[in-house]
């Protein structure tokens, strides 16, 4: 197991936006930190009330919101105009090229979110959209697999060979996850403490896994994790 600690990511605050980059991105550069298998960026986004990204583009990306806090108004070239609450994730498929904005839906409130990008498996896919809301029960003490190369269980899909789940635990609770041969897995704390193999993960924390083990996490209090099943590193 190797341990990313939060204070060790990259941070940009502009006022209206305060971002840790996980991996390299933006100003933020570190060769040793590119990204993890496919797994390409993480940022752990809040955005000021009212505050957010104009228009933009993106190709050849696969891009995952998941809203930890608060509502975000998203636009995009295909047509879709969508608030994205919390419990919702949305997946973007760049491809061909695709713009989009995404502002902090309220006045008063911040909205905290993690984006990620996947890479995908080929380039110039069509361009595509997708939001889908997972309940807190689908999440408690459990697994709940939140997108697939093949939209298993009502998922997203993400066109790579990964599978992303979250789950939320009640303190003291434990769950495992079964990694298999040639896989790799990368944990990321969304919120509250964890313990895994004896060692303490906070919020903003990551943990990389790889080969076939059974990863062991015990809640030290409330906390909401997710977890990347990849094709090894």
């Amino acid at each position: 197991m190797q341990i990313r600690t939060s204070q060790a990511r990259g941070h940009a605050n502009h006022g209206w936006l305060d971002s840790y980059h996980s991996f390299s991105f933006a100003n933020y550069y570190d060769p040793d930190w590119m990204g993890f298998s496919v797994l390409r960026v993480i940022n752990e986004d809040v955005i000021a009330p009212a505050q957010g990204f104009g228009m933009h583009s993106h190709a050849d990306m696969e891009i995952i919101t998941y809203i930890l806090q608060g509502n975000l108004a998203h636009k995009d070239s295909l047509g879709n105009v969508e608030v994205i609450r919390q419990g919702h994730v949305q997946r973007m498929t760049a491809g061909t090229g695709i713009t989009h904005s995404e502002f902090n839906a309220s006045d008063s409130e911040s909205v905290h979110l993690l984006q990620i990008w996947i890479l995908p498996n080929q380039q110039n896919l069509k361009p595509s959209y997708e939001d889908k809301f997972f309940t807190d029960a689908q999440k408690q003490n459990k697994w709940c697999l939140l997108a697939s190369e093949k939209g298993e269980v009502g998922s997203l899909i993400v066109h790579q060979d990964m599978a992303l789940f979250a789950a939320k635990l009640s303190e003291r609770k434990s769950l495992d996850y079964a990694l298999k041969e040639n896989r790799s897995a990368y944990l990321q704390v969304a919120s509250g403490t964890v313990e895994i193999d004896q060692k303490q993960l906070n919020a903003g924390d990551a943990a990389m896994f790889d080969g076939a083990q059974t990863i062991q996490i015990k809640a030290v209090d409330n906390a909401e994790i997710l977890l990347f099943d990849l094709v090894a590193t």
